[in-house]
């Protein structure tokens, strides 16, 4: 399922699509994408070309906005027709609810937050998905009736290269609930509606407790700027009312894999651990030599937060701009 907004298509499920191309050359199938909106929507065309075979277009005024029960009725109503091997789903807060509620509905195997996907002639189709706070991998194999319901976490599934040139076939569906009256009528409210969510983000600068306050939360802020990156947080730092809790990352906030994530004055608790621990390049800035962050950290600099922050971000503008 594509998740979208704003007349563009989440990075995260661009990833889907290409995850579910690599599946479908080794199975022989296709790929098909389900699009659910409330008319036509430009971000139609972005899912068109992104390499699948198929775009099913649900259409209706009451998918405006996302509804667990709608949603959840409107893509078991699509499994049910189509029969597919997989459903791959972005591992976003609304991936995540459908991945859980498709399963129970459907009862079929369920594999969250995974970070790698094939398929072995004979034994089907296995993931590979951190356990333990991320300290272990676990590799899933799927028994039971198909589909196999699979969220993807972001960043991770990533394509080399731009898919090819072609265009998909377009099937266009109503609900087939469409002609019952409206339930609910709710609408969505994006706070900050101009931040980079942190899950899609490819960097992520993110602050704790070492920060010293919120009022010194503006030299992240201003780096993350420099950087196009994300701001994040670590939970104590949420607790305390300095940052939203869309900031926080660990182990009961989001999870991220970016390309870079700088840890600013966070000792590296094993719950803040579980949710960066996956990022490409770790950057850890602690005045504590011993803090557990840097134990994971590529490169460490020891020192106060605060005097450093501005340094770097000079450093980086200066770099940028050669």
């Amino acid at each position: 399922m594509i998740e979208h907004g704003g007349g563009r298509v989440k990075p995260a499920s661009l990833e889907a699509v290409h995850a579910a191309r690599s599946l479908a050359a080794k199975t022989g199938g296709q790929v098909q994408a389900l699009f659910l909106a409330q008319a036509n929507d430009p971000a139609q065309q972005t899912v068109v070309r992104s390499g699948v075979d198929q775009v099913l277009l649900m259409i209706h005024p009451e998918l405006e906005n996302y509804t667990s029960s709608r949603y959840l009725s409107t893509v078991v109503e699509c499994i049910k027709k189509g029969g597919p091997l997989a459903v791959l789903l972005a591992a976003t807060n609304h991936g995540k609810e459908l991945a859980s509620g498709l399963a129970s509905m459907l009862g079929s195997g369920l594999a969250t937050d995974c970070i790698g996907l094939d398929y072995i002639e004979g034994t089907g189709i296995t993931v590979q998905r951190p356990v333990y706070g991320g300290k272990a991998l676990s590799s899933v194999e799927f028994s039971g009736p198909d589909p196999a319901i699979i969220s993807l976490r972001p960043n991770v599934f990533r394509p080399d290269s731009a898919p090819k040139e072609t265009e998909a076939s377009i099937i266009d569906h109503s609900p087939e609930w469409s002609g019952q009256s409206r339930l609910l009528n709710l609408k969505e409210i994006v706070k900050g509606g101009g931040a980079l969510d942190i899950t899609e983000a490819r960097i992520v600068v993110s602050g704790g407790l070492g920060m010293q306050g919120p009022e010194n939360f503006h030299l992240i802020e201003t780096l993350a700027g420099v950087l196009g990156a994300a701001v994040g947080a670590s939970r104590p730092v949420v607790d305390s009312g300095w940052r939203e809790y869309s900031n926080q990352v660990g182990q009961t906030g989001r999870t991220v894999a970016p390309d870079l994530y700088i840890a600013c004055g966070i000792s590296g608790a094993v719950q803040h651990l579980a949710g960066m621990s996956s990022s490409k390049c770790i950057v850890a800035i602690n005045k504590d030599p011993e803090a557990p962050i840097f134990d994971i950290a590529d490169y460490g600099i020891v020192g106060d937060v605060l005097k450093i922050l501005p340094i770097l971000t000079q450093e980086f503008k200066k770099a940028l701009q050669e």
